[in-house]
């Protein structure tokens, strides 16, 4: 064998493994949107072969799963036992992508199925934070009652206290975004997203753009409102963007899981994306 054979030989045999492949890819000069997208892939592939080992050094710390069900799962418990994806071959989905520095936002979509995948750029490497999966109605939503309740949580407070000015400016925003939603005020709405805006629920029959979800709050306006206050939170700092989780719990019906992207963008906080799925194991209110 030829000293070059040799050589080639060993990279390739270096190099094979989702991990492995990931680092060859670091160390030839591919880019970071590259790296991440390897690496999603690498969690495709071993998620749909159960190497848990592989998913583990592929999934951040604090990482969640949330099913099309609505249930949530910590990181101890997926790599206990990996759950089944609603999406069980991506390579007839329509997938996307988009890059905000040290954030990379994924999603696939296949009929009624919708799945969000957060990454976040670590010291060690990018590393899968958040995992959701929406499934889309196959009917029209059951519209949300109107009442006559004020709007303190999540319009004026929330359950968390800030801890730094970039969580507090989010946080902000974000209850200007829910008076906005709540009072079906399209364009004071519109000035808290970002235009590449995307949205999947559980209790709804399509994937929403911006124009969309504006347009939905016009068409409900005589419909009354209905807060849906917030029980649990949870941010992630990434400089210029903000990862949020929470559960809601709606006045009426059962509690919601939302996973949601807020982006700075010429100075601004805009959210980027929000997935919610209903928790359909728990009891209606």
């Amino acid at each position: 064998m030829k000293p070059s054979d040799f050589r080639l030989f060993a990279i390739a045999l270096f190099c094979s493994g989702v991990l492995a492949a990931i680092t060859c890819a670091s160390l030839f000069g591919a880019n970071d949107e590259q790296l991440v997208l390897r690496a999603d892939r690498g969690f495709a592939q071993s998620v749909a072969k159960t190497d848990k080992g592989a998913v583990e050094k592929l999934i951040d710390t604090d990482f969640s799963w949330t099913d099309a069900a609505g249930k949530t799962f910590t990181r101890a418990e997926v790599l206990a036992s990996l759950p089944k994806p609603s999406i069980s071959d991506e390579s007839g989905a329509e997938v996307n992508h988009r890059n905000y520095a040290d954030v990379e936002l994924i999603q696939a979509h296949s009929g009624r199925a919708n799945i969000l995948r957060i990454w976040v750029k670590r010291s060690s490497g990018w590393r899968l934070l958040v995992y959701q999966e929406a499934t889309l109605l196959t009917g029209t939503p059951t519209p949300i009652p109107g009442t006559d309740e004020t709007c303190d949580n999540p319009c004026k407070s929330l359950p968390y206290k800030p801890k730094n000015e970039t969580e507090r400016q989010v946080l902000a925003g974000y209850m200007a975004l829910q008076t906005a939603t709540v009072y079906h005020h399209s364009a004071d709405w519109g000035k808290y997203v970002a235009d590449e805006f995307s949205a999947a629920s559980s209790n709804s029959n399509k994937v929403l753009d911006k124009h969309g979800r504006m347009a939905d709050l016009e068409r409900s306006k005589m419909a009354g409102y209905a807060p849906m206050p917030v029980e649990t939170l949870r941010l992630f700092d990434f400089t210029e963007a903000v990862v949020l989780e929470s559960q809601h719990q709606p006045l009426s019906g059962k509690p919601v899981h939302i996973a949601r992207l807020w982006i700075k963008r010429d100075g601004k906080w805009l959210e980027a994306v929000s997935y919610q799925t209903k928790i359909e194991a728990a009891a209606v209110k």
